[in-house]
């Protein structure tokens, strides 16, 4: 597709829900004794894999809009799929289906299509096996035996929350203690709704406790605005002349607002008012204004707060004056593509000043820039970040492939060029 370039931007948008909470709230609400309300539910591809996988194991789920009824069956309620489970695109199904799946009396098998098929699933059948996990293969399709499960202390070798969440998910049937010790904080939305619902949970610090758990009590579940939807209008409505949106109903996670301390370092006018409290989460609305922006150091514990966000984040700082350098970020390169690479090789197709290193990338921005032909690679989050790219470069600019956004943010063009004539 050709990306039509627009001239200022103004008006106020709700970006869909939050695509960790949702996925958390349909698999948490299954394994709860009654009835879990979903309302903002995200239904991108990604989440509806969830659904499909937990309806294949038995669990009634009703979809109406973003309004989402799961009647759960308990810890204990699950059913052996009849067929292999389908993932679709979503690493967070995948593994967090492990950490469920390997404390089951039942033995199932996982697969995904072609980009989940090549992302690393040891990092979480490696440390599961310590607890007596038996899951064959590091790459999909995975062959999960269930198992009695064992707790343990594990000292975490990434900042992954994908990772962390899938053993405490394998806690909730463990015998004995299972400890976990983060590197970095990363989100918490699982710590979060499992304490709402009544696990026998705890969190000090860095240091997560979960004990074998016998119910879980539904919750009704307010899914805000995704933060990481919301990022890229933050950084279109920061690098585009004349422009200022309002964004509504943000979830504003401490966990997850990374890039509001990294765009606030580079000098945006942004605002965060109606901060709120919905269902355990904070909530803002956030006003973006046109802003000078300079270049930053981005690095060390922020980093988990932001990976999903570096893509954009990248794209702010070719516009910002200086230079901006992005490290400790090896996490990229394990995302729908080796999000390091892609970034490097599709800016300098405009003749943006880049380099690639080990960890990430330095970008020394504020000098202009042309169109170009962008490849996706399949990534809903380079496609939108090239997007917001493409708008400030001179010339014409495409997309091979702009249906992989619908993984998280269905409407994203609809809300983009929505923004235009406001």
């Amino acid at each position: 597709m050709e990306i039509k370039k627009m001239r200022g931007v103004r008006g106020e948008i709700t970006v869909p829900g939050d695509k960790s909470i949702s996925h958390r709230a349909v698999m948490l609400g299954a394994l709860a004794d009654g009835v879990t309300h979903i309302s903002g539910f995200l239904k991108g591809a990604d989440c509806l894999s969830t659904i499909d996988c937990f309806r294949a194991m038995g669990i009634d789920i009703e979809v109406d809009g973003d309004n989402v009824t799961v009647h759960g069956k308990g810890l204990y309620g699950l059913e052996k799929p009849e067929k292999m489970l389908y993932t679709g695109n979503s690493g967070t199904t995948t593994r967090l289906l492990c950490g469920i799946l390997a404390g089951q009396p039942f033995d199932t098998d996982i697969t995904g299509d072609a980009s989940i098929c090549k992302r690393p699933m040891g990092r979480v059948t490696k440390p599961l096996a310590l607890m007596g996990a038996e899951i064959e293969n590091e790459y999909c399709p995975l062959h999960i035996h269930g198992k009695k499960l064992h707790g343990m202390e594990y000292n975490m070798t990434v900042a992954s929350a994908q990772v962390k969440t899938a053993l405490i998910l394998a806690g909730l049937y463990a015998e004995g203690d299972t400890i976990i010790h983060e590197i970095e904080k990363s989100r918490d939305h699982t710590e979060l709704m499992l304490s709402a619902m009544g696990a026998d949970l705890t969190v000090d610090g860095l240091t997560i406790k979960v004990c074998k758990t016998e119910k879980l009590t539904p919750q009704d579940v307010l899914v805000p605005g995704d933060i990481s939807s919301a990022a890229f209008f933050l950084v279109l409505g920061a690098i585009m002349p004349d422009s200022e949106i309002l964004i509504k109903n943000v979830g504003v996670n401490p966990t997850r607002t990374g890039i509001i301390d990294v765009l606030n370092d580079m000098g945006a006018d942004m605002e965060l008012i109606n901060e709120r409290t919905a269902a355990g989460e904070p909530v803002a609305d956030i006003i973006i204004r046109s802003s000078k922006l300079h270049g930053t150091e981005i690095g060390g514990a922020i980093i988990p707060r932001l990976i999903d966000e570096l893509p954009v984040i990248a794209t702010a700082a070719v516009f910002a004056e200086g230079t901006t350098v992005i490290r400790d970020a090896q996490e990229l390169k394990v995302k729908e593509t080796n999000r390091i690479r892609a970034v490097v090789d599709e800016f300098t197709k405009c003749g943006i000043d880049i380099e690639e290193t080990d960890d990430g990338m330095i970008i020394h921005g504020g000098k202009p820039i042309h169109g170009a032909d962008f490849v996706t690679y399949g990534d809903h989050r380079m496609a939108m970040s090239l997007a917001i790219l493409a708008q400030l470069a001179e010339g014409a600019s495409t997309l091979n492939d702009s249906k992989c956004v619908e993984v998280s943010y269905p409407t994203f063009f609809d809300d983009f060029y929505g923004l235009e004539n406001n």
